[in-house]
């Protein structure tokens, strides 16, 4: 199990543990957080639980690959940023117990 703590654009965070096998988003929805949406249930189709990664994991997270990435500059109206994820593309595990995700101030299509 690991923590990941979610930051609400207005500074607030909340703490959640995870299980193994878990995504980002899957944790995020199972525990209410504000601001990952997830309206297509982690099919990579609606961009709706974009998260940025703070910086100091990034290395760990990793960048979004080319597929994510594209669906990611293809949403309109959504700042997209080098260390910006579709939660339901990471997977998490030990190695990320710790991790800081921010929650962007809107979502696409919300």
């Amino acid at each position: 199990m690991a923590k990941v703590t979610y930051v609400q654009p207005d500074g607030t965070s909340r703490t959640c543990v995870n299980f193994e096998g878990m995504t980002l988003m899957h944790l995020a929805v199972g525990n209410l957080v504000d601001g990952i949406d997830a309206l297509c249930g982690g099919m990579m189709q609606c961009a709706t639980c974009h998260c940025y990664i703070a910086d100091e994991w990034l290395d760990r997270v990793g960048s979004a690959p080319d597929d994510e990435r594209t669906m990611l500059e293809a949403i309109d109206g959504v700042d997209i940023r080098p260390n910006s994820r579709l939660s339901c593309q990471v997977q998490l595990g030990e190695e990320l117990d710790g991790l800081v995700v921010h929650i962007p101030a809107e979502q696409p299509g919300i």
